[in-house]
Protein backbone atom coordinates (compact mmCIF):
# COMPACT_ATOMS: atom_id res chain seq x y z
CA UNK A 1 0.00 0.00 0.00
CA UNK A 2 1.30 3.45 -0.92
CA UNK A 3 1.91 6.15 1.67
CA UNK A 4 -0.87 8.30 0.16
CA UNK A 5 -3.46 5.59 -0.30
CA UNK A 6 -6.95 7.13 -0.38
CA UNK A 7 -5.72 10.73 -0.35
CA UNK A 8 -6.97 13.23 -2.94
CA UNK A 9 -4.32 15.44 -4.54
CA UNK A 10 -4.65 18.45 -6.84
CA UNK A 11 -1.68 19.36 -9.04
CA UNK A 12 -1.82 22.64 -10.93
CA UNK A 13 0.11 22.97 -14.16
CA UNK A 14 0.06 19.19 -14.28
CA UNK A 15 -0.12 18.83 -18.03
CA UNK A 16 3.60 18.52 -18.64
CA UNK A 17 7.08 18.75 -17.16
CA UNK A 18 7.46 18.88 -13.39
CA UNK A 19 3.71 18.95 -12.78
CA UNK A 20 3.21 15.85 -14.86
CA UNK A 21 5.97 14.04 -12.96
CA UNK A 22 4.39 15.10 -9.66
CA UNK A 23 0.98 13.77 -10.67
CA UNK A 24 2.50 10.43 -11.67
CA UNK A 25 4.58 10.15 -8.52
CA UNK A 26 1.69 11.00 -6.19
CA UNK A 27 -0.43 8.40 -7.96
CA UNK A 28 2.32 5.82 -7.46
CA UNK A 29 1.90 6.34 -3.72
CA UNK A 30 -1.82 5.69 -4.01
CA UNK A 31 -3.25 9.20 -4.24
CA UNK A 32 -6.19 10.02 -6.45
CA UNK A 33 -4.96 12.88 -8.58
CA UNK A 34 -6.78 15.82 -10.13
CA UNK A 35 -4.66 17.39 -12.86
CA UNK A 36 -5.40 21.07 -13.49
CA UNK A 37 -3.94 22.76 -16.53
CA UNK A 38 -4.71 25.77 -18.67
CA UNK A 39 -5.16 23.40 -21.62
CA UNK A 40 -7.61 20.53 -21.26
CA UNK A 41 -5.68 18.48 -23.82
CA UNK A 42 -2.50 18.64 -21.72
CA UNK A 43 -4.36 17.63 -18.56
CA UNK A 44 -5.89 14.72 -20.48
CA UNK A 45 -2.46 13.48 -21.56
CA UNK A 46 -1.21 13.32 -17.96
CA UNK A 47 -4.38 11.65 -16.74
CA UNK A 48 -4.08 9.01 -19.43
CA UNK A 49 -0.53 8.30 -18.22
CA UNK A 50 -1.72 8.04 -14.61
CA UNK A 51 -4.56 5.70 -15.53
CA UNK A 52 -2.36 3.52 -17.74
CA UNK A 53 -0.10 3.09 -14.70
CA UNK A 54 -3.10 1.93 -12.65
CA UNK A 55 -3.95 5.22 -10.97
CA UNK A 56 -7.13 7.22 -10.54
CA UNK A 57 -7.19 10.62 -12.22
CA UNK A 58 -9.42 13.57 -13.08
CA UNK A 59 -8.42 16.09 -15.76
CA UNK A 60 -9.71 19.66 -15.52
CA UNK A 61 -9.03 22.78 -17.56
CA UNK A 62 -8.40 25.72 -15.23
CA UNK A 63 -6.85 29.16 -15.43
CA UNK A 64 -5.48 29.52 -11.90
CA UNK A 65 -5.53 33.32 -12.17
CA UNK A 66 -9.33 33.32 -12.34
CA UNK A 67 -11.14 32.88 -9.02
CA UNK A 68 -14.34 31.52 -10.57
CA UNK A 69 -12.46 28.84 -12.51
CA UNK A 70 -10.40 27.83 -9.46
CA UNK A 71 -13.42 27.53 -7.21
CA UNK A 72 -15.31 25.57 -9.86
CA UNK A 73 -12.39 23.18 -10.30
CA UNK A 74 -12.04 22.46 -6.58
CA UNK A 75 -15.78 21.98 -6.24
CA UNK A 76 -15.60 19.48 -9.10
CA UNK A 77 -12.78 17.57 -7.37
CA UNK A 78 -14.70 17.50 -4.08
CA UNK A 79 -17.87 16.39 -5.84
CA UNK A 80 -15.93 13.57 -7.50
CA UNK A 81 -13.92 12.38 -4.47
CA UNK A 82 -15.61 14.14 -1.51
CA UNK A 83 -12.58 16.15 -0.39
CA UNK A 84 -9.17 17.66 -1.16
CA UNK A 85 -6.23 16.48 0.97
CA UNK A 86 -3.18 17.68 -0.97
CA UNK A 87 -2.43 20.73 -3.11
CA UNK A 88 0.68 21.09 -5.24
CA UNK A 89 0.88 24.63 -6.63
CA UNK A 90 3.02 24.09 -9.70
CA UNK A 91 1.42 26.23 -12.44
CA UNK A 92 3.86 28.79 -13.76
CA UNK A 93 5.04 30.77 -16.76
CA UNK A 94 8.07 32.82 -17.73
CA UNK A 95 8.22 36.13 -19.56
CA UNK A 96 11.93 36.82 -19.27
CA UNK A 97 13.41 40.16 -20.20
CA UNK A 98 15.79 42.77 -18.86
CA UNK A 99 14.14 45.36 -16.65
CA UNK A 100 14.22 48.19 -19.18
CA UNK A 101 12.53 45.98 -21.78
CA UNK A 102 9.95 44.35 -19.52
CA UNK A 103 6.35 45.27 -20.25
CA UNK A 104 3.47 45.59 -17.80
CA UNK A 105 1.98 42.48 -19.34
CA UNK A 106 5.23 40.54 -18.84
CA UNK A 107 5.15 41.50 -15.18
CA UNK A 108 1.44 40.94 -14.59
CA UNK A 109 1.09 37.52 -16.20
CA UNK A 110 4.01 36.10 -14.20
CA UNK A 111 2.79 37.61 -10.92
CA UNK A 112 -0.78 36.49 -11.49
CA UNK A 113 0.09 32.93 -12.46
CA UNK A 114 2.61 32.21 -9.70
CA UNK A 115 1.41 34.34 -6.81
CA UNK A 116 -2.29 34.95 -7.34
CA UNK A 117 -2.76 31.44 -8.70
CA UNK A 118 -1.13 29.85 -5.66
CA UNK A 119 -3.13 32.12 -3.34
CA UNK A 120 -6.45 31.29 -4.99
CA UNK A 121 -5.79 27.55 -5.04
CA UNK A 122 -4.60 27.50 -1.43
CA UNK A 123 -7.68 29.43 -0.37
CA UNK A 124 -9.95 26.98 -2.20
CA UNK A 125 -8.16 23.91 -0.84
CA UNK A 126 -7.81 24.95 2.80
CA UNK A 127 -11.53 24.89 3.54
CA UNK A 128 -11.56 21.13 2.97
CA UNK A 129 -8.31 20.64 4.86
CA UNK A 130 -9.38 22.73 7.86
CA UNK A 131 -12.67 20.83 8.14
CA UNK A 132 -10.90 17.47 8.28
CA UNK A 133 -7.85 18.76 10.20
CA UNK A 134 -5.37 17.26 7.74
CA UNK A 135 -3.75 18.69 4.68
CA UNK A 136 -0.56 19.22 2.73
CA UNK A 137 0.23 22.22 0.54
CA UNK A 138 3.43 22.41 -1.48
CA UNK A 139 4.27 25.60 -3.35
CA UNK A 140 6.82 25.80 -6.15
CA UNK A 141 9.49 28.45 -5.71
CA UNK A 142 12.85 28.44 -7.51
CA UNK A 143 16.52 29.20 -7.04
CA UNK A 144 15.67 32.29 -9.10
CA UNK A 145 14.10 33.65 -5.91
CA UNK A 146 17.68 34.53 -4.96
CA UNK A 147 17.91 36.80 -8.03
CA UNK A 148 18.54 36.07 -11.68
CA UNK A 149 19.42 38.35 -14.57
CA UNK A 150 16.52 38.89 -16.96
CA UNK A 151 13.93 37.56 -14.52
CA UNK A 152 12.86 40.50 -12.35
CA UNK A 153 9.26 39.31 -12.59
CA UNK A 154 9.91 35.59 -12.12
CA UNK A 155 12.46 36.08 -9.31
CA UNK A 156 10.10 38.38 -7.45
CA UNK A 157 7.17 35.99 -7.82
CA UNK A 158 9.22 33.01 -6.64
CA UNK A 159 10.52 34.97 -3.64
CA UNK A 160 6.95 35.98 -2.85
CA UNK A 161 5.92 32.33 -2.79
CA UNK A 162 8.41 31.71 -0.02
CA UNK A 163 6.73 34.40 2.07
CA UNK A 164 3.32 32.94 1.27
CA UNK A 165 4.54 29.49 2.29
CA UNK A 166 5.79 30.62 5.68
CA UNK A 167 2.66 32.65 6.39
CA UNK A 168 0.28 29.85 5.45
CA UNK A 169 2.29 27.45 7.61
CA UNK A 170 1.69 29.75 10.58
CA UNK A 171 -2.01 30.26 9.87
CA UNK A 172 -2.90 26.69 8.92
CA UNK A 173 -0.59 24.80 11.27
CA UNK A 174 -3.14 24.71 14.13
CA UNK A 175 -5.40 22.70 11.80
CA UNK A 176 -2.73 20.05 11.17
CA UNK A 177 -1.94 21.40 7.71
CA UNK A 178 1.67 21.38 6.56
CA UNK A 179 2.74 24.04 4.08
CA UNK A 180 6.16 23.86 2.46
CA UNK A 181 7.86 24.91 -0.75
CA UNK A 182 10.38 23.43 -3.12
CA UNK A 183 12.87 25.60 -4.96
CA UNK A 184 14.27 23.71 -7.95
CA UNK A 185 17.52 24.64 -9.61
CA UNK A 186 18.20 23.80 -13.25
CA UNK A 187 15.69 21.15 -14.31
CA UNK A 188 15.47 19.75 -17.81
CA UNK A 189 12.02 20.93 -18.87
CA UNK A 190 10.10 22.93 -21.45
CA UNK A 191 10.73 26.04 -19.39
CA UNK A 192 14.52 25.67 -19.50
CA UNK A 193 14.34 24.81 -23.18
CA UNK A 194 12.48 28.07 -23.69
CA UNK A 195 15.25 29.84 -21.79
CA UNK A 196 17.81 28.40 -24.18
CA UNK A 197 15.79 29.67 -27.13
CA UNK A 198 15.55 33.12 -25.56
CA UNK A 199 19.31 33.20 -25.18
CA UNK A 200 19.84 31.94 -28.74
CA UNK A 201 21.71 28.95 -27.33
CA UNK A 202 21.66 25.22 -28.03
CA UNK A 203 19.92 23.50 -25.12
CA UNK A 204 22.65 20.90 -24.65
CA UNK A 205 25.22 23.68 -24.45
CA UNK A 206 23.12 25.49 -21.83
CA UNK A 207 22.94 22.25 -19.82
CA UNK A 208 26.70 21.79 -20.02
CA UNK A 209 27.23 25.30 -18.66
CA UNK A 210 24.77 24.68 -15.82
CA UNK A 211 26.45 21.39 -14.88
CA UNK A 212 29.72 23.19 -14.22
CA UNK A 213 28.10 24.95 -11.25
CA UNK A 214 26.28 21.89 -9.86
CA UNK A 215 28.28 19.80 -7.37
CA UNK A 216 26.51 16.57 -8.42
CA UNK A 217 27.56 17.33 -12.01
CA UNK A 218 24.16 16.78 -13.59
CA UNK A 219 21.03 18.84 -14.12
CA UNK A 220 17.79 17.87 -12.49
CA UNK A 221 14.92 16.03 -14.14
CA UNK A 222 11.22 16.42 -13.25
CA UNK A 223 11.24 13.16 -11.28
CA UNK A 224 13.84 14.63 -8.90
CA UNK A 225 11.39 17.35 -7.91
CA UNK A 226 8.41 15.01 -7.84
CA UNK A 227 10.16 12.71 -5.36
CA UNK A 228 10.69 15.52 -2.84
CA UNK A 229 7.20 16.94 -3.32
CA UNK A 230 5.69 13.50 -2.72
CA UNK A 231 7.73 13.10 0.47
CA UNK A 232 6.39 16.44 1.71
CA UNK A 233 2.85 15.19 1.12
CA UNK A 234 3.28 12.08 3.28
CA UNK A 235 3.13 11.70 7.03
CA UNK A 236 6.89 11.11 6.97
CA UNK A 237 7.11 14.92 6.77
CA UNK A 238 4.43 15.57 9.38
CA UNK A 239 6.66 17.79 11.56
CA UNK A 240 8.09 19.80 8.67
CA UNK A 241 6.29 23.03 7.83
CA UNK A 242 7.08 26.53 6.63
CA UNK A 243 10.28 25.34 4.95
CA UNK A 244 11.77 25.97 1.52
CA UNK A 245 13.79 23.05 0.18
CA UNK A 246 16.31 23.95 -2.50
CA UNK A 247 16.58 21.06 -4.94
CA UNK A 248 19.64 22.02 -6.95
CA UNK A 249 22.15 19.19 -6.81
CA UNK A 250 24.23 20.79 -4.08
CA UNK A 251 24.66 23.92 -1.99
Amino acid sequence: MGKLEGRVAVVTGGGRGIGQAEALRLAEEGAKVAVLDLRQADADVTCKMVEEAGGNCLALACDVTQRAQVEQAFEAVAAHWQTVDILVNNAGVTRDNLLFKMSDQDWDVVMDTHLKGSFLCAQAAQKFMVAQRWGKIVNTSSTSALGNRGQANYSTAKAGLQGLTRTLAIELGPFNINVNAVAPGFVESEMTRDTAKRLGMDFEHLKSLAIQDIPLRRVGVPRDIANIVTFLCTDDASFLSGQVLYIRGGP
